[in-house]
This record gives structure tokens, sequence and C-alpha cells, in this order.
């Protein structure tokens, strides 16, 4: 009987615990309304703020536009959100009990709104006194593409048939990820752009006239690449798998989970790509002899080669990007992120030569066979720490940044179908990034801002080549070296901008950066230090004719490091008679550059202009000349080339672009991109005059239409004109991309087929004249490509996912408008 007793006395006990903490408990429910259509909103966010500071709560509506949140019994600040749509505030809410809001109906946000139409339906432009961000909107030739395809589309960007990107024309552009250096692109960013998923694109900075905010790395500008990372509450994300021909494959997606006072997010990419080449070239090599006096002594006759180039190229890579942002308070976060990535890439060149006579007959032929692996790893971690003051603008960000980047290249190359050559590079790079930044509103319409930054580099480069000799691989002490390259560059920067009279805007900021360069050649003892400091001015200007028509001027002065690769005085070997070696006496480029943009809206046609100058002193310039050295091919011999770089005295450049966007109707899109450039070099090395000026263009256009049965079809043209420089003559390439895209499933999932060089014709053709050889080549990276994705997005729409921001860019607030 007591037994019984005690466990009722239990239960009793049990059931008021359970009704004590029921009634702590309280719910909210209500339904959201779209105030135009009187259509519930799905996905809209709810959001409880308790006014005593503990953890903010919420949730999501329902397909029908329902939400139910439980909450503790308390007084909140409720909002309701969604995006394009005017917010709905409830403040010193009291609930003390379960809590029906009825129906809440939203009205749309008519500027926001008329904002969103244009991403969502194309890539836009929004000016700034220092830079011009384009929103990746419905871009279906980059759909299961990469980042190098993305940015191929982007105005003022170029990308050649090797992935190299060029801003302007100019190939020397600093490529950042969120406003830093990233370890995506480190040792190598030509590779690293096409591993990285298209899809993880938010949008891009095209920052042509940087603030002092800015590092002063870079004479072409700066390319910023943001990417996606919701911060709405609840769960939201996308997959998309791509599949093609040469064979590819891929998956890819993006997740975020907010929840309370935190916001995880993860994006993850593999991707498998077989990217077949091929190139040929066509050289005369003039046999003439000289005396030690330079006098001409015998006119030999002429060699004749031709070299075809077939290359066979797989790549893995593996991306993943995971990271926590904790809200500290309502005004200040703390964010850590974690990136790995790995690529796995073997290419197999078969390089054939062939030598004739000057009558055309065959005299010899080689057959060298070149199989590489390269396997890259990269690991990245970030910290960064927001604050924003009571003053809308006021702001405090501090970042920490290390990452570590191993790249490692191995071959066994044979000449005949005997084994002859082993080459192995091994590089390791080490980078740590310092920054904070503070930004002062003063008044309405003024800012200051200054802030500090540290990069610290270290580039670890070990290469090595042996030779076989009888069965036995002996290591070629002339040619494998070990260089050690550090580069630690401090900066300092302050910044001034204000708006007078709505009108007219300005932005004044001056940088100080120093930089400590330690080259350690190992292998021949051979040390150098190299140390320089400078500032580093910036003006930007900005006038408002009317509410359609702006007027934008900028200046800056940049510079041109260079690379460890450009001073490493080893040479390396890319066939047997050619080589490149570094220079170890070049020395930093400068530039001072103005420019003058236009933008005038009208109607339905909108115009973004520029002009520019640029002058820069001691530029880098690439030449090609004899080293006077013999290599046996087929039995005869070939005179070895060089090719190296060295400063020039001075480049002029000037230069016009204009984007023109017009959208006759809703589904109808076009818009154009002309670039016109005049380079000139002006300079001389050991007697030579290596001066050449050169005129050159190009442009590219877009045309998007929505055709029955709500089928997406787009085609790009893009062409680039001829150039030429003191020993180059380079033809124009032309190339079209096209594609179809649909949605299905109620707007939850898209597909997409793409046609990338529909009429291969992506080639580079280029003549090269020099005082002892010609030639003639063409090369092309890549073949025509069909690619079909898949895309799917759970706990959002296409329309929501188009309209929502990315994340925060650290780097990217300068004073504008």
């Amino acid at each position: 009987m007591q037994k019984l007793k005690n466990i009722l006395s239990l239960f009793i006990l049990t059931s008021i615990a359970f009704t004590l903490n029921a009634q702590q408990k309280v719910e909210i429910t209500g339904t959201v309304i779209d105030q135009d259509t009187n259509q519930p909103l799905e996905y809209a966010t709810v959001v409880l703020r308790p006014t005593n500071g503990d953890q903010v709560t919420g949730g999501l509506t329902d397909e029908n536009g329902n939400f139910n949140v439980e909450a503790k019994k308390g007084t909140y600040n409720i909002s309701i959100e969604f995006i394009s749509f005017k917010s709905y505030s409830l403040p010193k809410k009291v609930v003390d009990s379960n809590l029906n809001l009825g129906k809440i109906i939203l009205s749309a946000d008519s500027k926001a709104l008329d904002e969103v139409e244009l991403i969502a339906e194309k890539t836009t432009v929004e000016i700034k006194l220092d830079k011009k961000i384009y929103n990746v909107g419905k871009d279906l030739t980059v759909r299961g593409g990469t980042v190098s395809d993305v940015l191929d589309n982007v105005p003022s960007v170029s990308v050649d048939v090797e992935g190299n990107v060029a801003l302007r024309g100019n190939d020397n552009v600093t490529i950042l990820i969120n406003g830093k250096p990233s370890g995506l692109v480190g040792l190598n960013s030509t590779d690293a752009l096409r591993q990285l998923p298209a899809d993880a694109i938010e949008k891009v900075e095209v920052i042509t006239s940087p603030s002092a905010r800015y590092n002063a790395e870079g004479t072409g500008g700066i390319l910023n690449i943001i990417l996606r990372r919701s911060k709405l509450q609840g769960l939201n994300g996308s997959i998309t798998t791509n599949v093609g021909y040469p064979y590819q494959a891929g998956i890819s997606g993006n997740i975020n989970y907010r929840t309370g006072d935190f916001n995880f997010f993860n994006t993850t990419s593999y991707s498998y790509r077989e990217s077949p080449g091929l190139s040929t070239t066509e050289s005369q090599y003039f046999n003439k002899e000289y005396d030690d006096d330079g006098n001409f002594i015998v006119d030999n006759p002429d060699t004749f080669l031709n070299e075809i180039r077939d290359t066979e190229r797989k790549g893995n890579s593996f991306n993943t990007n995971f990271g926590i942002e904790y809200y500290l308070t309502e005004s200040a976060s703390l964010t850590a992120a974690v990136l790995l990535g790995n690529r796995d890439n073997d290419s197999e060149t078969t390089n054939r030569i062939k030598e004739y006579d000057v009558n055309g007959a065959l005299l010899n032929e080689s057959l060298r066979f070149d199989p590489e692996n390269d396997i890259d790893k990269t690991t990245e971690f970030s910290l960064n720490f927001n604050k924003d003051f009571k003053t809308d603008g006021h702001k405090l960000t501090a970042d920490f940044q290390y990452s570590n980047a191993t790249e490692d290249e191995n071959s066994l190359i044979s000449e005949d179908g005997e084994d002859a050559e082993k080459v192995r590079t091994y590089e390791t790079q080490k980078e740590i990034l310092i920054k904070t930044d503070y930004v002062l509103p003063i008044g309405e319409k003024s800012q200051f801002e200054f802030g500090y930054r540290g990069e610290f580099n270290d580039l670890d480069t070990d290469y090595t080549l042996a030779f076989n000799e009888n069965g036995t691989f002996v290591l070629d002490a002339d040619v494998s070296n070990n260089l050690i390259y550090k580069e630690n560059v401090n900066a300092l920067y302050s910044q001034f901008g204000s708006k007078l009279k709505d009108k007219f805007s300005y932005l004044l900021g001056l940088r100080f950066e120093t930089t400590d360069v330690t080259i350690d050649q190992k292998t021949s003892n051979d040390y150098q230090n190299q140390n320089y400091s400078g500032f580093f001015p910036t003006v930007n200007l900005g006038y408002e004719l009317n509410e359609k028509q702006s007027i934008t001027f900028g200046y800056n002065r940049r510079i041109r490091r260079p690379r460890s690769r450009y001073i490493n005085p080893f040479p390396s070997r890319s066939s047997a008679t050619n080589l490149f070696q570094g220079n170890p006496d070049v020395k930093p480029s400068y530039s001072n550059t103005v420019d003058l943009g236009y933008l005038n809206r009208f109607g339905k046609l909108t115009l973004n202009s520029s002009i520019y100058y640029q002058r820069a002193t001691d530029v880098f310039t690439f030449i090609s000349e004899d080293t006077g050295e013999i290599a046996v091919v087929g039995g005869t011999d070939i005179p070895i080339i060089r090719r190296t770089p060295i400063n020039l005295a001075t480049n002029n450049r000037f230069g016009l672009e204009f984007t023109v966007t017009y959208r006759p109707t809703n589904k109808w899109n076009m818009n154009g991109n002309f670039n016109l450039f005049n380079s000139e070099t002006i300079g001389d090395y050991n007697g030579v005059d290596y001066g050449a000026e050169n005129l050159s263009w190009f442009i590219r256009f877009n045309n998007k239409v929505t055709l029955p049965a709500n089928i997406d079809w787009q085609t790009r043209l893009f062409y680039m004109g001829p150039s030429e420089d003191a020993q180059n003559k380079r033809k124009g390439m032309f190339s079209t991309d096209l594609a179809f895209s649909k949605d299905i499933l109620k707007e939850k999932a898209s597909i997409t087929f793409n046609v990338s060089d529909v009429f291969n014709t992506r080639k580079r053709s280029m003549e090269s004249f020099t005082p002892t050889f010609n030639s003639d080549s063409e090369f092309q990276w890549r073949q025509r490509s069909f690619n079909l994705a898949f895309t799917y997005r759970f706990n959002q729409k296409k329309k929501r996912q188009e309209r929502q921001g990315g994340m925060d860019d650290d780097e990217g607030e300068g004073f504008g408008g």
C-alpha cells in the first residue's frame, strides 16, 4: 500500500512539474498575406527579440503563410520580414499567454521591388565612387560552370584561352574573395578559378579606381568575388548537379541554418572535368654565324620546325567552406570559418616535333611525352569580428586569416619512347592576414575611416630536374634549385568622404605601404633583401546631374610587385628548346591612373561609360632571346630560346569603355560591353629597342529571351580584337555560348542546357618575330563543351534565392553613392 502511495505521489509531482513548465511556454501564431495578390507569403521570417536581452528566436511561414513560434513568456519586439516587402513591427509586446496575431498584411516596397526585379532578370550594375558592383543574375551560360566562366561574362573583364584574367586589357589584377586574399586562389589562381562552382557567387565587384581602403597591389585594378551566404532564420539552401561532354560531372551545394544567435553555413563542391587541348607552332630558325665582335661570318641554311602539342587533362577537385556566425549582441557578431580544398589534376601532353629543309622535305621527327600529376591542397582558417554602433554606419571590423597551400607537380618525360627526364616542382605557401577597419560617420552625409592591414607571405619552391644517363637518373645541378621567397607588407590608411547638397560626393584617401622582401636561393647561397615604401593617394569624385545621369572621376597610384617566379634566376623548362628564367634585378612597377565615368538611364536603356588613362614606370615586359645554348632534337642542333621578364622605362595606356543595357520587354533583355585600349611601351634592353604601340579592343554581347512555355534562351557573343607588342602579333578571337533553361517543380528547381564555344573558335593565334627565329602558333585550351545542369532549392523559392543578399563584404563598404 505504501508503495502505491509513493507511485501516486510521484505521478502527481511529475504532472505538476509538466504543467508548470507548459505554463512557461506560449505559442505565437498568425498568417502573412501579400497585400497586392491577397496570397499567402511562404518563407516570411518571424523574429522575436526579447527586451531583456535573452536569446532571439523565430521561425518561417509555411506554404499557406501560417507560422507557429514557441517562446517563453515575456516582452518581445516582434518583426515579420519578407524580401522586397515593407517589414511589420510590433514593439514591446507583452506575451503571457498564447497569442494569435491574425492576418498580417505586407505591402511591397516599391524601391526594393524595382531593384529585385532587375537582379532577378539580368546582371545589373550598382555604381559607387570607388567601384562597380555586378550582381550575378540569371546567367544561364554559366549554370553548372565555374568562377572563371562567370568572370568571362562580367563587363570590363576578359579571360583568355588559358584562363588568365585581365581588366580592361591589363592582366595585373588582384583577385579577392569576400574582400580578402584567399587560399582558394593561392598558388595557382587560374586553376583555382576553374574549380570553384559558379553557383557559389552572389556578385562581383569591379574596382578600377580603388580607394585607400584597398591594398595598392594590382595596376589593373581589383576583382572582389562575393560568395553567397544567407542570414535568414531557419534552414535553407540549394544543390546543383551537372554532367557534360567532354566528360565532366559535378555536384555543389550551399546550406544555411539560422537559429537564435547562431548562423551555420556551408558550401561544398566536387567536380570532375576532362579538358582536351591542342597547340601547334611552326618556327623558322636563322642559322647565321657571327664572330665575337658581332660580325656576320656564315649564312647556313635555315631550320624549319613544326611542333604539335596534344594535351589530355583530367581533374578532380573538392572544396568545402564551413563556418559559424555568432551574434554576441544585436550589434556585434563573431564569425569563424574553415576552408578545405583539394585538387588532383593529371595531364598527358604529346609533343611531336618535325624538322624540314628549305624545300619542305622531312629531315627528322621526334616524339616527347609528358605525363604530369599535380596535387594541390589548401587549408584556411579565418576569424572576423564585426561591431555596429548606435549611429548608422558607425562600424568596427577586425580580421585574422591563416592559409597553408601546397602544390606538388611530378612528370616523367620520355623522348622517342625512352625515359629522358624527371621533373618535380614542390611548393608550399603560408599566408597570414591581419586587418582592422574603423568607420565613423560625421553628421548625416560625411564619413571618416582609417585602418591597418598586414600581409605576411612565405613561399618555398623546390624544383628538381634529373636526366636519364644509361638507365640512371642524374640530378641536373645547373637547373635544380630551391627558392625561399618571403614578402611582408604592412599598411596604414585613412580616408574621408562627404556628400554636398545631395549632388556632389567625394572620397579622399591616403595609404602608406612598406614592403620587406627576402629572396633566399638555397642552391646558389644567393641571399637578397629588398625594402621599399611608398604613399598611395586616391581621389574619387561623383556628381549627380539629375536623377538619371551622373559622372564620376577617380585617381589612384598603385604598385605591381614581381612574383617569386619572376626573380628566380634558375631556368624552368617547358620543352627541350624553350625555357623560362627569372630575373633577380626586376624591380616593382608603379602606375598612376585617372578615370572619368558617365552613367545615364533613359527609358528602357542604360548607358555606363568611362574614359581612362594610365602611366606606369619600370613596367614588366617578357622578352624572348637566344641563350646561345643548343638542344639536340632528332639529331639536329636547335637553339634554346629563353623567355624572361625585364623592366622597361614607361607604359602609357589610354582607353574607353561603355556598357549598354536594353530591356524592351519583361521577356527580352540585351546588354553589350565594348572596351577599346591603346598601349604604348617605351624602352630598350641590352641595346635592343623593345618599344611598341598597340591598339586593341574587345566586345561582348548578351541576349536573353523567354520563349513560349517559359523557356529561357540566352546567347553570348565575344570578340577579342588583334593585339601587338615588340615581338608578337596576336590575331582576333571570336566565341559564342548559348543556353536554354526551364523552371520545374513549382519553381523549386531548374534544368539548364548550355553549349560553350559553339563554333569551337576560342583559340589564340600568334606570330612572333626575333633576330634569331620567327614562329607562327595556335593554342586552344579547351574544346567546345556541352553541359546539362539541374538545380534544386529547399525552403526557398527561386525568386527568394535571387533576391536575398550575399555575404557582407567587409572590404567593400567604401563611402559612395
